[in-house]
């Protein structure tokens, strides 16, 4: 593991005042790269050849329009990781924003041991996210004691609606989920996929299998600030998700039709910013806060900056209880959360991540504590 010491000593040679963003060019970097642009650093999108239109032409910097000053091609993303990519990223003063592309398509123990660029947040708590990882997410949420769904080791167990969460024998960052009400149930499902070749019998060997929560779902999306010791909501939203959303508006005779000829898909294509009511605010902001000390506990120094706990609102004997069921580590993937009115209640204007993240990283050049919230 690359230590703290060797990336404050690459962080103090860096002209703070010449301070790049740089960030891989998909899932959250335009909301990153906006962010840094208005408040005066230079930006970076790091592309992989064949996908960096978005970036190199779209919403490239040109007369007073667009937020990507610079863009490094690469021939695929994990690429950043090869010793002349970190030169270059060095030679310019660059932080790099993790995202999800950054730990989808780099390795993990390159990332950990090998790469000598500095990473806002935590280099080591972003492999938790993963359900096959020892002391994954699973393990922090029971010791942060925040309610997880009841999961079944054993699908012979099954008695309830349960989500199964396989990956994707294609795309192995994506998971082909389908729910079952029983063991008969999921053999005649798990089958299926197995016969399409959705899946691969090893992917279903390590599947999570736990029970479907039934409730208002909603990702709160978090802030924690190492400089302030304080924990922030910046918004709430909730995915849409190919191919449920439009199974879900038609009728519901059609939707019986339909699923003759095909299946129900939960594959993230978007999110729409929700609200919630003001007397779940002080839940929230509970279980935020028993998440990032357990963190601290766990991942020494723990979560920093953005982070996600994504589930439901489960309203049960007489009462409302949130369920966690997925956590994002690092910046979450929609920048809606800006048009809900949490940072806006405190900083009275809502920010997005991006101008969140670099307002941290210039009060850390002020401070002289940039240190502290990279790794």
């Amino acid at each position: 593991m690359i230590s703290p010491q060797e990336i404050k000593k690459i962080v103090d040679s860096y002209n703070s005042s010449k301070l790049t963003v740089g960030v891989l060019g998909g899932h959250s970097a335009l909301d990153v790269l906006r962010g840094a642009k208005r408040a005066g650093f230079r930006t970076l999108a790091i592309c992989q050849k064949g996908r960096e239109k978005t970036y190199a032409q779209y919403f490239k910097s040109r007369e007073g329009k667009g937020i990507v000053d610079e863009v490094i091609l690469v021939e695929k993303f994990s690429d950043i990781t090869k010793p002349s990519i970190q030169q270059e990223l060095r030679k310019r003063n660059t932080i790099i924003i993790q995202n999800r592309y950054f730990w989808v398509y780099c390795n993990y123990k390159e990332i950990e041991n090998n790469f000598l660029v500095p990473l806002y947040g935590s280099r080591e708590l972003l492999k938790t996210e993963e359900r096959d990882q020892p002391k994954n997410q699973y393990d922090i949420l029971e010791k942060a004691h925040i309610r997880i769904p009841k999961r079944f080791s054993d699908p012979k167990k099954i008695n309830t609606l349960v989500i199964v969460k396989v990956n994707e024998a294609l795309r192995g960052y994506e998971r082909a989920f389908f729910c079952a009400s029983s063991y008969e149930d999921y053999t005649t499902k798990s089958k299926d996929l197995l016969a399409k070749k959705k899946i691969t019998e090893k992917d279903l060997k390590h599947a999570i299998i736990e029970e479907y929560v039934v409730g208002a779902q909603v990702n709160m999306n978090f802030f924690f600030s190492p400089l302030t010791n304080e924990l922030e909501l910046m918004g709430t939203d909730t995915r849409r998700q190919t191919n449920l959303d439009g199974l879900l508006r038609l009728p519901a005779p059609e939707q019986l039709e339909v699923l003759k000829h095909l299946k129900p898909k939960m594959i993230e294509t978007g999110h729409i910013s929700v609200t919630v009511k003001e007397s779940l605010l002080e839940k929230i902001f509970e279980v935020g806060e028993r998440f990032v000390a357990a963190t601290k506990r766990s991942h020494p120094p723990g979560i920093i900056g953005p982070f996600a706990l994504q589930g439901a609102v489960a309203a049960e004997e007489g009462k409302e209880e949130l369920v966690i069921f997925d956590v994002s580590m690092r910046i979450p993937g929609s920048p809606g959360t800006m048009f809900t009115p949490y940072s806006g209640y405190l900083y009275r204007d809502s920010l997005s991540y991006g101008d969140r993240i670099a307002m941290e990283l210039k009060k850390g050049i002020q401070m002289n504590k940039l240190h502290l919230m990279c790794t």
